[in-house]
């Protein structure tokens, strides 16, 4: 869980109900560059030479392959301009999953992934991590395309979300959740407690 002043500061305002959708979607695009900076601390670089005004030196370059963001759609398209603000060389795919309001299991509907990911490092978008369905299958999408080490950035996370994640994922791979809050729980209709609401309607009305 990422603690820092201003990462509790854009919370609390995302959190109030007040907050109008136009600020809503600015405040998370700004909190997610702030998580996107703890995400990134274990991203593969390498070594390269380079000449400066005064010398060469030896410094750092993003290693490839490019790493791959995949926000879940809808909601996840908001915490994408704030990731790719910090990683511009990054490359996105797409991936659709809805859930199902009285199973609370994932339904996918789209999907734009490379076939492989071997050897990429992969970073998932989702604001809330609530029954942990959603990112639990988005995680097994990747796995299937060979992705082995994958890092999931949501604003929020259920007590029962992340112990579903780790209940599914166990150490088949290196699977890492970055998260503004670990709220105290879920209600009966599987949202998280204090929690923000519905994120995709927040950030863009109903649909």
């Amino acid at each position: 869980m990422a603690n820092h002043p201003l990462v509790a500061h854009k919370l609390t305002v995302l959190r109030e109900t007040t907050t109008p959708s136009p600020t809503f979607r600015q405040l998370t695009e700004e909190l997610v560059t702030l998580l996107a900076y703890e995400a990134t601390r274990e991203i593969a670089v390498e070594e390269v030479e380079i000449t400066t005004p005064v010398a060469t030196a030896i410094g750092t370059h993003l290693a490839s392959p490019n790493a791959l963001v995949v926000p879940i759609l809808r909601a996840g398209l908001g915490m994408l301009e704030g990731m790719t603000r910090l990683l511009p060389t990054a490359e996105v795919g797409f991936l659709g999953l809805q859930r199902n309001e009285e199973t609370f299991e994932a339904v996918t509907y789209a999907n734009r992934l490379p076939d492989d990911l071997s050897g990429r490092q992969c970073y998932v978008l989702d604001p809330m991590l609530a029954t942990g369905g959603t990112l639990v299958a988005a995680i097994e999408y990747l796995f299937e395309r060979g992705a082995r080490h994958v890092t999931c950035i949501t604003l929020l996370c259920a007590p029962e979300g992340l112990k579903a994640v780790e209940d599914a994922i166990g150490d088949r791979a290196d699977v890492t959740i970055v998260t503004a809050s670990i709220d105290e729980r879920l209600n009966e209709k599987g949202y998280i407690v204090p929690g923000l609401g519905d994120a995709g309607d927040r950030l863009y009305g109903v649909v």
